[in-house]
């Protein structure tokens, strides 16, 4: 084997090396992306499940709408910083900007938050509303923008999957007997 074959054979095995390298780094950022994206859903899904933003959210989804209908309580929700039980606001709203800026910038997966959390994000939404218009009309439209691209992606979403089990998979059978006992004994 002359010098020129054994070059050229050293070039392709530094050429295959060097691939070899790329692969495994491709490889190991997507292992990165995926842990990323399973520590941002596990502290999103830990927030949710919180007590604190537990009761900001039933605020936020069934107080602040009777709240909205009563008009001395509007300077309360007009305050800057917002306080006491108004705080739900804050909480929530900031919540789900976070949320949907992972979601927006490929952090996190939209089908899996969509198809988890679609309820609640839009829920959320509907009932803070007429708020963000408000608040919107004084800080401008960049407010909670986030926010309200999660609520797009999530009524989108439920629009398509009106029912998040698989199309095609058997259910299992209803077990009725307690819904029963309560109807029978009404």
């Amino acid at each position: 084997m002359n010098a020129e074959w054994v070059s050229a054979a050293a070039t392709v095995g530094t050429f295959l090396v060097v691939l070899a390298s790329a692969v495994g780094v491709f490889v190991q950022l997507r292992h990165t992306r995926g842990s990323n994206q399973i520590t941002a859903l596990t502290e999103c899904r830990e927030t949710l499940e919180s007590e604190e933003f537990g009761k900001a959210l039933r605020f936020v989804g069934y107080e602040l709408p009777q709240l909205l209908r009563d008009p001395t309580q509007w300077p309360k929700i007009a305050a800057t910083p917002l306080a006491g039980e108004y705080l739900a606001i804050d909480i929530v709203g900031n919540f789900f900007e976070s949320m949907g800026n992972f979601v927006k910038n490929g952090i996190i997966d939209r089908q899996i938050v969509c198809d988890v959390w679609s309820a609640i994000i839009l829920r959320s939404w509907r009932s803070l509303a007429p708020v963000i218009a408000y608040y919107r009309s004084e800080a401008g439209d960049e407010l909670w923008e986030n926010f309200e691209y999660l609520a797009v992606l999530a009524q989108r979403y439920t629009a398509a999957h009106p029912s998040s089990y698989p199309r095609g998979w058997p259910r299992m059978v209803k077990e009725t007997s307690f819904l029963d006992a309560m109807k029978g004994s009404g």
